[in-house]
């Protein structure tokens, strides 16, 4: 169907403008009476936040989320432009997002007063109107709001006092649709007086001189309640306007964790990429700190086996735990230490909670008393050299010299006619958690020892 390209074609098309907030509003009523789901990809938010941001939206409020890296936070607020209309018309060529009927700048009611019914019209899609700002020290008042252009004065013939010599910044542009900002704490106190006078007057002041803009914007924000004392705070008079204050959380679930690194990261590689579940959830049961973490271990531990599968020839990847700990790299540069990390390196440290994982992973699946057996066999000089570019079933051949190892890591589930994969997985799993625990030593060539004093 055309859509109307003039004032008037638009009039008489029966079209009508409403809010972005009733937009907003409307849009996710339809998809809570359908039983759409509102927030693709977002996961373990399904019973706290996402209520929230719902309640908000339907209450026509400016929301804060608030919580600490890598919870979403601007994916969810990039993803409320699927509750917008498909398209809006503006006045052709507004930088303002001007709605035709009703036109806050003085280039849009000039525009409608000269052509009246042959103004032209252009629609505009949902993407176009969300603008997001990432808040930092040196943004400035014209960098949000605007700032005087001598040059379009000049240009134009217009006073400095003219609205026609403003060049507007990203929050007029914003009209009509979402603004985002995030790590509102960053912006300076005069930056978010100014936010808090458009929200509140909706005018703003360009280097002294009163411009009425009446936006019609969503205002939506995030921050990170560490930064509070480290880098500012968000005034009293901004944040008493924001109408809910929503807080964000880490995965409450190993589960949850899982689904969201299974979701998020890259696996497809050209070739098959085999990831056994035990391999999953060590690098998933550290919960609890940023899940950009574990995405980018599972990256780099299926790259690692990526590489062994092309120069060995093979047609699949396999991730085996050997894989997890060359991915020390995706951890090591997320660390923030303190001063006993700082002594230890960040290499050890990443390295212990590789070995953490693979102890709390085995303690939910085995009995520590049930692998004496495995640990005599090292205790009395037994020795397993497991190389990185062995092939599972060569693997296996060497685990099964270890008494009692192939019995016990066969009690993991789903065991029974599990790939070799797995199978490998399940004894390194045990092997790795015996390391954790002291029970027996792993050289640094990859040998299983005896214990000795110190070493893992």
């Amino acid at each position: 169907m055309k859509r109307p390209a003039t004032l008037g074609e638009l009039r008489a098309s029966g079209w009508r403008s409403r809010s972005v907030k009733d937009e907003l509003r409307a849009n996710l009523r339809t998809r809570l009476r359908e039983g759409a789901e509102l927030f693709p990809g977002i996961v373990g938010y399904a019973d706290t936040v996402l209520p929230q941001i719902v309640n908000a939206l339907l209450a026509r409020h400016d929301f804060i989320l608030l919580g600490l890296r890598g919870q979403a936070k601007s994916r969810i607020l990039r993803s409320l432009t699927t509750l917008m209309d498909e398209a809006i018309p503006v006045l052709a060529g507004s930088e303002v997002n001007d709605d035709p009927f009703r036109p806050i700048s003085r280039h849009g009611r000039e525009l409608v007063e000269e052509m009246g019914d042959d103004t032209p019209i252009q629609w505009i899609g949902r993407d176009q109107r969300y603008v997001e700002k990432l808040a930092t020290p040196d943004v400035t008042v014209a960098d949000l709001i605007g700032d005087l252009d001598p040059i379009k004065a000049a240009r134009g013939g217009h006073l400095l006092s003219d609205e026609l010599s403003i060049h507007f910044g990203l929050l007029p542009r914003a009209n009509r649709g979402i603004f985002a900002v995030n790590e509102l704490p960053d912006l300076s106190g005069k930056i978010q007086v100014a936010l808090f006078n458009v929200m509140e007057e909706g005018d703003v002041q360009i280097k002294g001189f009163p411009v009425r803009l009446p936006l019609d914007v969503q205002l939506v924000f995030s921050a990170n309640p560490e930064d509070y004392t480290a880098r500012g705070k968000i005034i009293t008079p901004l944040k008493d306007r924001i109408g809910s204050e929503i807080l964000t959380h880490y995965p409450r679930s190993l589960e949850e964790a899982e689904a969201i690194t299974r979701q998020e990261a890259w696996a497809d590689r050209g070739l098959p990429v085999e990831v056994p579940e035990l391999v999953r959830e060590v690098i998933d049961q550290r919960s609890g700190v940023s899940q950009r973490m574990p995405i980018t271990v599972l990256e780099d531990a299926i790259s690692n086996a990526e590489r062994r599968a092309l120069s060995g020839g093979g047609e699949r990847a396999s991730v085996r735990l050997a894989d997890v700990f060359a991915s020390l790299p995706a951890i090591t540069g997320k660390l923030e230490l303190e001063y006993e990390g700082e002594l230890q390196g960040a290499g050890a440290v990443a390295e212990d909670l590789i070995a953490r994982s693979c102890a709390e992973a085995f303690d939910e699946r085995f009995e520590e008393e049930d692998a004496l057996p495995i640990i005599e066999y090292f205790e009395t000089g037994g020795v397993l050299s497991i190389s990185e570019s062995a092939r599972e079933d060569v693997l296996l051949q060497g685990f099964e010299s270890v008494p009692g190892l192939l019995p016990l890591a066969g009690t993991a589930e789903g065991w029974s006619g599990a790939p070799a994969a797995d199978r490998v997985a399940a004894c390194e799993l045990v092997l790795e958690a015996l390391c954790a625990k002291r029970r027996i030593s792993r050289t640094s060539s990859g040998a299983y020892t005896r214990r000795r004093g110190g070493a893992r």
